[in-house]
């Protein structure tokens, strides 16, 4: 008799409520797409676990761990969330890689009238799930594909007027208006290797070792962290090489200060002017990752997918590695899926370090909230 009722009670499923799926369908996880669905007895309809449909009663509610149970139900699909199909939010990634390579592809700069008539949606939809994805307006991010390709193309030696056009600037007029913005400077002092051009540094020294934070025209271009002062001013003039250097007097050392600080305390916040060089998917990763707040931890693949390039966590994870802002474009803020902290371009203790002091609950419940923005 005890066997038998020991069966029973193994064969009998937990109610709905208590299975521990049903907690991601009310937090709408997306995560758990593909791995189980559920149907609704009121509405007649099967849906995906992230389904942004009104939130149903458990006691209304069947869990089913295949499609085909859910379709055996005999309900419809739910219009809102697809659940034959692919996702909404895989949908959009592939709509926005879709747009990205339509602007790297145009001789000129796409309208967000002809972006969002090719992709099938509103021109203000597609634009904020293009921003929301890529960090970057799509005016911006066609803006920073035409300067990778100038610059580029000065790199090959082209002409500054052949790499104008290569480009798809249909007026050197209207490439120099922009250029300096572009390029940090005029052309022809890019194509030299920025010489002449003016780069302030000042060394300071903070609980993680010495920081070297420089400067151009345009804002700070590198955060450096280390051991040896020296050998930071040393990468410095490998990463400017015709640049001018020149030492930081007091007013500059401030900004220094300010730097150091925010590496002691992460949450005083560090609202800089940054000069970013780099290539536009270098761009678009090391935006994301300001996009994580203080305390927060992504994966490589996480940010892979939120900027519209599921299969390239090699990719971000080099991106990461070539960041020359430390702290102020937080890459120490990326781990790996399992948990484990990977590499870190300064060093894996002082990534730790950096992790370590940041945490804390408000900067869970800052990381609950970041992820559940980007939902």
């Amino acid at each position: 008799m005890f066997i038998t009722l020991a069966k029973d009670l193994k064969s009998t499923p937990l109610p709905v409520a208590d299975d521990p799926r049903w907690a991601r369908i009310v937090v709408r996880d997306k995560s758990a797409d593909g791995q189980f669905w559920y149907s609704v007895a009121t509405t007649g309809v099967y849906c995906r676990p992230s389904c942004p449909s009104r939130r149903a009663n458990p006691v209304n509610v069947q869990l089913h761990d295949t499609l085909a149970q859910a379709k055996a139900t005999g309900f419809r699909a739910c219009r809102r969330c697809n659940p034959d199909g692919p996702s909404l939010g895989a949908g959009n990634a592939a709509m926005v890689a879709g747009a990205c390579r339509r602007i790297e592809q145009s001789e000129e700069e796409p309208s967000l009238a002809e972006l969002a008539e090719a992709a099938g949606r509103s021109a203000g939809y597609f634009h904020r799930v293009f921003k929301a994805i890529t960090g970057l307006t799509p005016k911006d991010y066609a803006a920073a594909h035409r300067a990778a390709r100038v610059r580029q193309g000065l790199a090959d030696g082209a002409s500054v007027t052949v790499a104008i056009y290569d480009a798809g600037f249909n007026s050197s007029g209207r490439f120099y208006e922009k250029s300096t913005g572009m390029l940090g400077m005029t052309p022809t002092r890019y194509r030299a290797g920025g010489a002449n051009e003016d780069i302030r540094f000042a060394v300071g020294e903070t609980s993680l070792g010495a920081i070297l934070v420089a400067s151009s025209r345009r804002g700070v271009a590198s955060i450096l962290l280390g051991d040896d002062p020296d050998a930071l001013v040393r990468d410095l003039q490998d990463r400017f090489p015709k640049a001018r250097l020149i030492g930081g007097d007091r007013d500059y050392e401030a900004l220094v200060a300010r730097v150091v600080g925010f590496v002691e305390a992460p949450r005083l916040g560090l609202d800089l002017p940054l000069d970013v060089r780099g290539t536009v998917f270098q761009q678009r990763v090391w935006q994301a990752l300001q996009d994580i707040p203080v305390g927060g931890t992504v994966s490589y693949a996480e940010i892979a997918e939120r900027i519209g390039a599921p299969r390239a966590t090699r990719a971000v994870a080099a991106a990461c590695a070539a960041n020359a802002h430390a702290v102020a474009i937080p890459c120490h803020r990326v781990i790996r899926k399992n948990g484990a902290l990977s590499g870190y371009a300064w060093g894996a203790e002082r990534k730790r370090a950096l992790l370590d002091r940041e945490a804390g609950g408000s900067a869970k419940a800052a990381d609950r909230a970041y992820r559940s923005s980007r939902a």
